[in-house]
């Protein structure tokens, strides 16, 4: 079923009825999935509703019954006509001593109608409380199932998904949901049940009256329909420019370095309000839609209470009807007349619930990570083998092509490679963040695949060029992959990291929050702390992808030797552009155009002309320069 920002753009054919019906199956199942160990209260909800509509009714029968049977003979006027009493009703009366005692004790008619209004109340209570705590744990059951599927999607979903458009999703249409079932779901049972009884108890009292208290609602009721499924197109189209605003927030908010080091406020500023404007303008046609109806809908519910009460004042006059029964058919037409246009509210944010709905099922139908092979979990000393590695993603370009080369236990291999030579894929494909297409990668002579992803993830240790940080303190950030690690192994990792002193000359020490992303600390220290919060893995295998670009070289030189002197049989993979890096490197790989073009040690490739040779040439001069320009100063 394709979205309906791909309809809307019209990248996407017209879905069949076939896949609507099938769409909408899926809707329901997923409402249904997500309504477990909630349907107790909702039962609960409706025994309230039940007993609400029953203790509403008695209040104008109680009135009626007071005025037309117990009061008749003792008021000014003498009405021709009187409420028809049920005959179980005059037992019961009889019983306790008739009419008479009735009088004498007028109290106890307040008393009925304290206790009618008290049950209403109660009812009402139970409703709405049992109501709203179903819904809230709907919304926890949804959150917590968005979560975690999204936690076990594949890596390559995240890449191709906004993370504002998520994060709409996972709150806005989450909310709209819980706001449906919480204030207009049991609504339906509500409205249809005080439809039978009113209807019940008025055509019994007198059909022709009951037929003008209700001949308007018909209209109301068409006109709810209608109004309901122009609110499901705005909603929608709303909904979505909501979502691609989010993710213009989110995104400025994330890249704010940027925006400010190129001065791009304005621009963006723009490209922002035009986003608002199209929001702005989807949501007036909404609310637009929404007052209207709401005003005619008004109108005609006024229309319809002052038409039953003109006609039942005329049939009291001519003796068609009591004062009592005039008072119960004004008191029901007015109840009635608000739920049927209620209706109208009912199906639109019906209508809009479906449509956040199909927006959370966008997410879940996203397939999760599986297990291709027989998801083993042996022991991970760090032998590497790549067999005829080859990879593309889904475009169809070919990334990698035919690598193959191997690393014993405790060896550090370099890669170097210009941009889109395969580097990160390369190493991507090692954590099975991508599937190999040809070819296998072998660890400790077991394929990749029969692993169990979890055990492989947690024995290879990943620092990235652009490493992420909690907005929690340093101390919290490099504990996070062992939170019982003891403070001394988290000082010893940070000190192999060169990030130690840095860290505990801030006012705080390790107590500092780092803020969203590390936006508090440099990118050298983001890249440390990364590296500290990578050795607390104490994976059997490490890969650093350039994350030491951004330190200078003396640093970088710092971290590799004391990484060298705690290797402790350590398999490391290293991806840089530095020669001095690259070259205490047991084995060094070059690619280009995805494929391993050179192979060897610093020595032998310097040895051997080709992309390494330049760059080392290129390198090995810009240090002589500087140097020159440093004794000349």
């Amino acid at each position: 079923m394709e979205t309906i920002t791909e309809i809307k753009n019209g990248t996407a054919a017209k879905p069949s009825k076939e896949e609507i019906k099938k769409h909408r199956k899926a809707v329901r199942a997923l409402a249904l999935d997500f309504s477990r160990g909630t349907r107790h209260h909702f039962l609960l909800g409706i025994l309230g509703i039940f007993a609400a509509i029953v203790s509403a009714y008695l209040i104008p029968l109680i009135t009626g019954f007071t005025i037309d049977y117990v009061l008749k003979d003792y008021a000014e006027a003498d009405y021709q006509g009187s409420m028809v009493v049920a005959p179980w009703i005059e037992r019961i009366v009889e019983s306790f001593g008739g009419k008479q005692f009735l009088v004498n004790n007028l109290y106890i008619m307040g008393i009925l109608l304290i206790l009618a209004t008290a049950l209403n109340a109660l009812a009402n209570f139970v409703r709405r409380s049992r109501v709203a705590y179903g819904a809230e744990q709907l919304a926890y059951n949804m959150r917590t199932r968005l979560y975690d599927h999204l936690a076990n999607v594949p890596y390559d979903y995240h890449k191709h998904i906004s993370s504002g458009d998520i994060i709409q999703r996972c709150t806005s249409d989450v909310d709209t949901v819980r706001r449906f079932v919480q204030n207009q779901l049991l609504e339906i049972v509500r409205t249809v049940f005080m439809i039978i009884v009113a209807g019940y108890i008025m055509f019994n009292m007198n059909s022709k009256l009951s037929l003008i208290s209700v001949m308007l609602m018909p209209i109301l009721a068409a006109a709810a329909y209608v109004y309901c499924r122009g609110v499901k197109k705005h909603f929608a189209l709303s909904d979505e420019s909501e979502g691609v605003l989010s993710a213009a927030i989110q995104e400025n908010a994330a890249g704010v370095r940027v925006v400010r080091a190129f001065g791009q406020q304005r621009s963006e500023l723009d490209s922002f309000t035009e986003k608002n404007e199209d929001y702005k303008n989807k949501s007036l046609k909404l609310n637009s839609l929404m007052a209207f109806f709401w005003g005619v809908s008004d109108m005609f519910g006024f229309i319809q209470i002052a038409i039953s009460l003109c006609f039942g004042v005329y049939f009291v006059i001519m003796g068609e009807i009591s004062v009592g029964e005039l008072t119960v058919f004004s008191s029901y037409t007015a109840m009635l007349v608000w739920p049927v246009r209620q209706l109208g509210r009912i199906l639109a944010d019906l209508e809009k619930a479906g449509v956040s709905l199909g927006r959370l099922n966008e997410i879940l139908e996203a397939p999760v990570e599986t297990e291709p092979g027989r998801a083993l979990q042996p022991e991970i000393k760090g032998s590497v083998e790549f067999r005829g590695v080859g990879f593309g993603y889904e475009d169809g370009q070919d990334v990698l092509k035919d690598i193959s080369f191997s690393a014993s236990p405790g060896e550090t291999v370099a890669i170097l490679g210009s941009t889109g030579s395969g580097k990160s894929s390369l190493v991507q494909l090692l954590q099975r963040l991508y599937t190999v297409r040809d070819g296998e990668i072998l660890i400790d002579g077991v394929n990749i695949n029969d692993i169990e992803r979890h055990h492989l993830r947690r024995n290879i240790g990943i620092v990235l060029q652009e490493p992420f940080l909690y907005s929690r303190t340093i101390m919290e950030n490099i504990r996070i992959t062992r939170p019982e690690a003891d403070e001394s192994e988290v000082y010893d990792a940070s000190s192999v990291a060169s990030i130690h002193e840095v860290i505990k000359s801030f006012e705080k020490g390790y107590e500092t929050v780092v803020g969203e992303k590390g936006v508090t600390l440099s990118g050298g220290q983001k890249q440390r702390v990364a590296i500290a919060r990578m050795l607390m893995q104490k994976a059997p295998i490490i890969i650093l992808d350039d994350s030491m670009s951004a330190v200078d070289t003396e640093t970088d030189a710092a971290i590799r030797d004391a990484l060298q002197s705690r290797r402790d049989g350590c398999t490391t993979f290293i991806i840089s552009h530095r020669i001095t890096t690259l070259s205490r490197a047991d084995k060094i790989l070059v690619l280009e155009g995805g494929r391993l073009v050179q192979e060897g040690t610093h020595e032998q490739l310097l040895k051997t002309p080709g992309l390494y040779q330049r760059i080392a040439d290129i390198q090995n001069l810009l240090e002589d320069e500087m140097k020159t320009e440093q004794e000349a100063n």
